[in-house]
C-alpha cells in the first residue's frame, strides 16, 4: 500500500518540475501524537534544535530570530509551541532517530518506484513544530522539497523561478552561501503566485530552487519537510555556483543550462574544482541567540518559567 494516494502517471511526470500536491496517509500515524512528538523532542540532540520566533509583517523577514530551549522537557516545548510564537526546526531527524530514518526510507523509495528514473541522494527528513499564526518568510532551498503536512492547517504561497520572484544573482548568491535563504519580499509577487492551503494528510512540492514562503492557521502546525538531491538537481546547483564564481571573477553574465550538456559538465568541474581549492568563502554567520524558552516564551506576554 503506498503513502502517497493519488499517484497518477502525470503527476510522476510532473514530479519535481511543477508545483504539485498530492494526498498522503503519514498524518494518521501515532509517532505524531502528542506523546509522540514529546519523545521526538526529549531523544532529538537539543544542541541540533533550531528555536525561532518571528514578527508578524511578512516583509520583514529580518525580525526572524534565534532562541535556544535549554533543557525543557518535550511536552513542555510542545506547550509552548502551541501557547506562543515559535518554530522548531528539527532537521535530518532520519539521522538521529531510526524509526524516523525507517521512514524516510518508506518514502524515497515510494517516490523511486512511482517517479520514472528517479534517483534520489541527501536525504533529510525534518520535523516542524510550529505555534498558532507563526510564519516563515520568503525564503529557497537549494535541493528539492516537499513539505507533508501533519497537523493544522498552513497556507503556502510558491512562486516561479525568474524575475522578478529571484533574479540570478540572488540565486547564486544563496547557493555560494554569501546570504541567508531568505531575502526581500514584494507582496504584489502573490499574483503570481501557487496558492496552496495544507491541511493534515496533504503534501506540497515545487521545482528546485522556487521561493515560497509560509503562513500557519491559529492553531498548533506539525508537518515534514523531505529535502534531497537527484543527479540533475545537484548538477544545478553546481552550474549555478559556477555561474556565481564566473560573474564576479570574470564579470559575465551566465545562463543555466538545463540538463547534462557539455557546457554544464564543464562548469560541474568548475564548481568542484573551486570547492576543493576554497576559492568561494561561505559566509558562515550563525544568528545570534536572542531568547530562552526556559526564562521567555515569544508570543506570551512577559516571561514565562518552564
Amino acid at each position: 500500500m503506498t503513502i502517497i494516494r493519488d499517484w497518477t502517471p502525470d503527476k510522476a511526470h510532473a514530479f519535481g518540475k511543477e508545483v504539485l500536491t498530492f494526498d498522503h496517509d503519514l498524518h494518521n500515524r501515532p509517532m505524531f501524537d502528542d506523546d509522540g512528538l514529546a519523545d521526538l523532542l526529549d531523544r532529538y540532540p537539543r544542541d541540533r534544535l533550531g528555536v525561532f520566533t518571528m514578527g508578524q509583517d511578512p516583509r520583514e523577514w529580518r525580525t526572524w530570530r534565534r532562541g535556544v530551549a535549554g533543557n525543557l522537557p518535550g511536552q513542555t516545548l510542545l506547550r509552548m509551541a502551541r501557547e506562543g510564537r515559535i518554530w522548531l526546526n528539527l532537521r535530518a531527524v532520519n539521522d538521529h532517530l531510526p524509526e524516523y530514518d525507517a521512514l524516510a526510507g518508506e518514502v524515497f523509495a515510494e517516490k523511486e518506484a512511482m517517479v520514472p528514473g528517479l534517483r534520489t541522494m541527501k536525504r533529510d527528513l525534518g520535523v516542524l513544530i510550529s505555534s498558532p499564526n507563526a510564519q516563515v518568510f520568503y525564503h529557497l532551498d537549494v535541493p528539492l522539497v516537499s513539505l507533508w503536512q501533519i497537523r493544522g492547517v498552513k497556507t503556502v504561497w510558491a512562486y516561479p523561478v525568474a524575475d522578478p520572484f529571484v533574479g540570478p544573482e540572488a540565486l547564486e548568491a544563496i547557493v555560494l552561501r554569501e546570504t541567508a535563504e531568505q531575502f526581500a519580499f514584494d507582496p504584489a509577487w502573490d499574483a503570481g503566485a501557487a496558492k496552496v492551503q495544507l491541511t493534515p494528510g496533504r503534501m506540497l512540492t515545487w521545482p528546485q530552487n522556487a521561493p515560497h514562503r509560509i503562513e500557519n492557521g491559529p492553531m498548533l502546525n506539525v508537518s515534514l519537510s523531505m529535502e534531497y538531491m537527484t543527479p540533475a538537481a545537484l548538477m544545478r546547483a553546481n552550474v549555478i555556483y559556477a555561474n556565481g564564481l564566473l560573474r564576479r571573477r570574470l564579470g559575465v553574465d551566465p545562463k543555466v543550462q538545463p540538463g547534462f550538456s557539455a557546457l554544464g559538465l564543464t562548469k560541474v568541474a568548475v564548481a568542484r574544482a573551486a570547492k576543493a581549492l576554497k576559492l568561494q568563502k561561505a559566509n558562515e554567520r550563525v544568528l545570534p541567540v536572542t531568547f530562552n524558552l526556559e526564562t521567555e516564551v515569544p508570543g506570551i506576554h512577559g516571561r514565562q518559567a518552564a
